[in-house]
């Protein structure tokens, strides 16, 4: 860029996980402009997370009020003209509010192989793809700093946890603790509860408790309780938070546990971000691309093997967000592969 902006407006509205490898943008965009004023449009599912993390002004956008919402938004913002807006998030709600509520003398959007949704023709700047092996989702993102002249382009992530956030969650960490949450966004993406149990008992066995931990829904509520269920000694070293924690809150549990163990989801970044060492599960999505960014090696993945199997001709031309269709393809994964990843993780972090 030509010259310094004094002024950026990054839009990331979801998901959880693509909000927090955001956040590591929007910081590494603090630290190489301190002077600029720097405001984040945002999902109203996602900011709760952020808030209380200074320099950052946050627009916050519920899309459950459509172009009424866009239309607040437009009225918030009306006496800011940015220099700098970042879209980056290819959906066509994303720009949309882009062209109705952000005015900005710069526009930067994705290139033609990742834009969806038309966001070209919203934007008028594009940001070239990363080359492989740099096709993580937070590589898209850094690019974008890059094109801004950015020098110092290494991720760093700080949610400002306060120590009353902390404490509170200190109580239920007790010796080595592995942190299961085992339900992403998406049923499908979850792996499987006799998985779930065999891996709880495993991780008792080898010396660690366990906290299980995510969202209200009764699915959630039923999966911690059907866990538990199935373990039938140490019952009492597991303890059932399910439904019990703010984002805030599992923030700052994730940050005092050893392990983080979870299926392709929001707590798999939070964790990366605290460097809390994380075993991911993966099938449907390619973990390379959205996968934990430091720990990616810990991942158990079965979508190369079912990735081939629904393109026989071959794999090598496929787009870079490809994914997998099978709806059970999370069954793939054995227990014998998570504790073959449990076991390396414990040896390189010596835990």
């Amino acid at each position: 860029m030509e010259t310094t902006p004094t002024s950026i407006c990054v839009l990331r509205l979801s998901a959880i996980g693509d909000c927090i490898n955001a956040l590591a943008l929007v910081q590494l965009l603090q630290r190489n402009f301190p002077e600029a004023e720097i405001t984040w449009i945002i999902g109203k599912a996602s900011v709760s997370l952020f808030e209380g993390i200074p320099g950052i002004n946050f627009a916050v956008y519920d899309k459950k009020t459509g172009i009424r919402g866009m239309l607040a938004l437009r009225k918030q913002l009306k006496h800011k003209t940015f220099d700098v807006v970042l879209d980056i998030q290819s959906a066509l709600r994303a720009s949309i509010l882009s062209l109705i509520a952000v005015k900005g003398r710069i526009k930067y959007g994705f290139d033609r192989e990742r834009a969806m949704d038309g966001q070209r023709f919203f934007t008028n700047r594009e940001v070239k793809s990363p080359e492989p092996p740099h096709i993580h989702v937070l590589d898209g993102f850094i690019a974008f700093a890059a094109a801004l002249g950015c020098s110092d382009l290494a991720p760093r992530w700080d949610f400002c946890l306060t120590e009353a956030e902390i404490s509170r969650m200190k109580g239920y960490v007790t010796g080595k603790t592995v942190l299961l949450t085992p339900c992403s966004s998406k049923e499908f993406k979850n792996w499987t509860l006799n998985g779930y149990i065999e891996i709880t008992k495993y991780a008792l066995s080898r010396g660690f408790n366990v906290i299980i931990a995510g969202g209200k829904s009764a699915y959630e509520l039923e999966m911690a309780e059907n866990i538990i269920n199935g373990i039938h000694v140490d019952r009492e070293r597991v303890t059932n938070i399910m439904g019990k924690t703010s984002l805030r809150d599992l923030a700052a549990l994730i940050s005092q546990v050893s392990l983080v163990i979870s299926p392709d989801s929001g707590p798999v970044h939070i964790a990366n971000a605290l460097n809390i060492p994380v075993l991911g599960l993966y099938a449907n999505h390619n973990p390379a691309r959205v996968g934990p960014y430091s720990f990616g090696k810990y991942a158990v993945s079965v979508y190369e093997k079912y990735l081939a199997e629904e393109h026989p001709e071959g794999t090598q031309g496929l787009k870079w967000r490809t994914k997998v269709q099978n709806k059970f393809a999370m069954h793939g994964i054995t227990t014998v592969m998570v504790r073959e990843k449990f076991d390396k993780i414990l040896t390189d972090f010596k835990l």
